[in-house]
């Protein structure tokens, strides 16, 4: 967007262009017939690649460390000590994953490691695989694995229910509401012993042969922003030179296609309210 309205553009990437598209094997709401993540991911990076080409814009592949507005610029720090200078930043360095230790419904031994859903494969499922947390990427990895018949026992806080009315008709799928849960290593065999307690405070034991992080996001926001109790950004926060785009606004709207339309929405945004002000036009 910024560079269709003639905008001279620079893109901040510390990896591969597209995020966490690279992990969702299953699309289904997104224009553009795309079913998975990748694919989308690899159109984008086509794009760019076409707008650097044709002078459009600049890739830059350094880590953002800070933000700050200021009454005539707006300024980024890179992780590599260099400063750059802009009219305006948009910023959607989006979300990263929670762990067990981040959630305070889970207590696990030290030992204690679950690799993320999204990275499991059909085979990696094992006779009794536990799920930590309800957290939409499991409808994905349903979707993206249609003929899995493994049961996913999901253990389910409070704050997961709407999001697991969403896969609960799914046959492969167990809810399990809970209020908590310990994990420890049991004494004899392998695998883990997570004992979790329901809302009316019973307690049962389950034998878990593994064990998967589904736990969802936290906000990914570099210094310089305003951040909610939450840890994300609202967008009417921050400094009129820095906007917000993405998974960084609110954990309500992490959508592929939100993410994308805020993204030129804030750029718009910027162009009627500042840019074409110098020519004494909208304001």
């Amino acid at each position: 967007m910024a560079a269709s309205l003639n905008l001279r553009t620079m893109v901040v990437e510390a990896s591969s262009g597209g995020g966490k598209l690279h992990r969702i094997g299953a699309l289904e709401n997104v224009p553009g017939n795309w079913s998975t993540g990748p694919q989308l991911a690899e159109a984008l990076a086509a794009d760019l690649a076409r707008l650097e080409k044709a002078g459009r814009c600049t890739v830059v592949q350094a880590l953002a460390s800070k933000v700050s507005g200021h009454e005539d610029r707006a300024e980024l720090a890179l992780g590599d000590g260099r400063v750059l200078t802009a009219e305006f930043i948009v910023v959607a360095t989006g979300v990263t994953d929670l762990a067990p230790a981040d959630a305070g419904w889970i207590t696990a031994s030290a030992e204690f490691s679950a690799p993320p859903l999204w990275r499991a494969t059909p085979q990696d499922l094992t006779a009794r695989t536990y799920v930590l947390g309800a957290d939409r990427p499991l409808g994905t990895w349903l979707r993206a694995h249609p003929d899995v018949t493994t049961t996913l026992h999901v253990l389910c806080p409070p704050a997961d229910a709407y999001k697991a009315a969403e896969v609960e008709a799914d046959g492969r799928i167990r809810i399990v509401p809970i209020s908590h849960a310990a994990i420890t290593k049991p004494t004899y065999g392998g695998g883990w012993t997570v004992e979790v307690e329901g809302s009316d405070g019973t307690k049962t034991t389950y034998a878990a042969t593994s064990v998967l992080n589904n736990l969802g996001n936290k906000p990914a926001a570099v210094a310089g922003l305003v951040s909610g109790d939450d840890g994300y950004c609202p967008p009417n926060k921050q400094h009129r030179r820095i906007r917000i785009a993405g998974d960084l606004r609110s954990a309500r709207y992490q959508r592929i296609t939100t993410a994308q339309g805020s993204g030129a929405e804030a750029v718009l945004a910027y162009y009627y309210d500042i840019t074409l002000s110098h020519a004494g036009g909208i304001r």
